[in-house]
Order: structure tokens, then C-alpha cells, then sequence
């Protein structure tokens, strides 16, 4: 897995793993394999990958963090897998959406509305899922071109807002059954990618502001040179 060929093929497959997940429902719709109650189980299912997708974008460059300390060879090739994780995540989320409009209120407009302003829980999916739209649209290269890298950037920071609406709106969603195992997991797998970034940050900073006393400390015995 050290060539780039090897890399280049493990991205390949974890894309196509991205759509196994939906392939496998829609096959299970066909069958009439989703269960007593479909309506509840695509919904639940869906948004679930959305989670898991969201979760491992989050952690494409916390792993390169580490694998760059570590010294994996090639593990950097994993960089495009953030934004095919991110837009998996975006395309589960639309669907779990989808599940719910569709099927559990029957593009009910109005009940819609009332269900999104009466439901906390549902407020803050529906607020994640505008959020992820909105990095959705802004994920292609000519867009990010247009916004600069800078900008894009800052915009994309928002995936950590996202994250911790999802969060709440999957644990509030558990509350009823007082089961805050899954939640806390995946709580705690994107606080230790986040605390990854953090010490990375950390330390460029520190590195930062060596390299700037070096140089000063360079300039000032050079001004002390005849």
C-alpha cells in the first residue's frame, strides 16, 4: 500500500463504499425487506449514514495528521476522501429529509412546517441539512476558485457546526429511549479527530513563532556585523 497506485485504489474503493450503503436500502425497498415499519427504518437508516459519512470526512485530516507524526508513507493520498465523505454525508442527509417529507408526512407543506417548530430535535436536523447544503453547493473546484481559498475556508469550518447540530439532533432523538450510547460514540470519535487538529494548530503555531525569533534574532547580528 506504499505506491501511489495502492493509494490511488484504496480511494477508489472507499468511494464506492460511499453508495453501498444506499444501494443496500434501495434493494431492501425492492425486496420488501425494510421491515414492519419501512417508513421508520429508511428514515433511520439514512440518517444514520449520513452520520457516519459526516464522522469520516471529519476524520480524513485528523488520519494525515497522524500519519504525517507517524511517518506513514502515502497516507496523504487520502485528501480527496473529505469532500467525497462530505457530499456522501450531504446526499444520506438529503435523503433521511426525503424519507421524512415524503413518505412520513406525505409533502405535507404545512405539516411540515408545524412538525420542524413544534419538534426541537427536528429544528436542528433541519438546520444541519441547510448547512450542509450549503457546502454541498460550494464544494466544486470552479466555486472554490470564485471564493477564494481563503474564504472557502473560513465557510467550510461551518462542517463543525454541522457536526454538533447532528449530534444533538441524534441524541435528542434518543432521549426518548434514554439510550445515549450510539450518540456518545460518535461524539467522542469527532472530539478526538477535532483535538488532533487542535495540536497540530498548536504546534505550527509554535513553529511559527520560532522560525520569526530565528529570523529576527538573524537580522538584529547581521545589523551587528562592521
Amino acid at each position: 500500500m506504499t505506491s501511489r497506485a495502492g493509494w490511488v485504489n484504496a480511494v477508489r474503493a472507499a468511494r464506492f463504499a460511499t453508495v453501498v450503503p444506499g444501494l443496500w436500502l434501495f434493494a431492501l425497498a425492492l425486496s420488501d425487506g425494510l421491515g414492519a415499519n419501512p417508513i421508520e427504518k429508511l428514515i433511520r437508516e439514512t440518517g444514520t449514514w449520513a452520520l457516519i459519512a459526516l464522522s469520516a470526512s471529519l476524520s480524513v485530516t485528523p488520519l494525515r495528521t497522524l500519519g504525517s507524526w507517524l511517518a506513514w508513507p502515502g497516507v496523504q493520498n487520502l485528501a480527496p476522501l473529505r469532500r467525497t465523505f462530505g457530499l456522501s454525508a450531504f446526499c444520506y442527509a438529503l435523503l433521511h429529509f426525503c424519507a421524512y417529507a415524503v413518505w412520513d408526512q406525505g409533502l405535507d407543506l404545512e405539516e411540515i412546517i408545524r412538525d420542524v417548530l413544534k419538534r426541537p430535535f427536528i429544528t436542528l436536523g433541519m438546520a444541519s441539512l441547510l448547512l450542509l447544503s450549503a457546502l454541498a453547493a460550494t464544494s466544486p473546484k470552479a466555486i472554490v476558485r470564485r471564493l477564494g481559498g481563503q474564504r472557502w475556508r473560513r465557510l467550510h469550518r461551518l462542517v463543525y457546526l454541522v457536526a454538533a447540530l447532528v449530534l444533538l439532533h441524534f441524541a435528542w432523538h434518543k432521549a426518548g429511549k434514554n439510550d445515549f450510547t450510539r450518540p456518545l460514540a460518535y461524539a467522542g470519535a469527532i472530539a478526538l479527530g477535532f483535538g488532533v487538529r487542535l495540536l497540530a494548530l498548536r504546534a505550527a503555531s509554535r513553529t511559527d513563532r520560532t522560525q520569526g525569533r530565528a529570523h529576527d534574532a538573524g537580522r538584529i547580528d547581521a545589523k551587528k556585523l562592521p
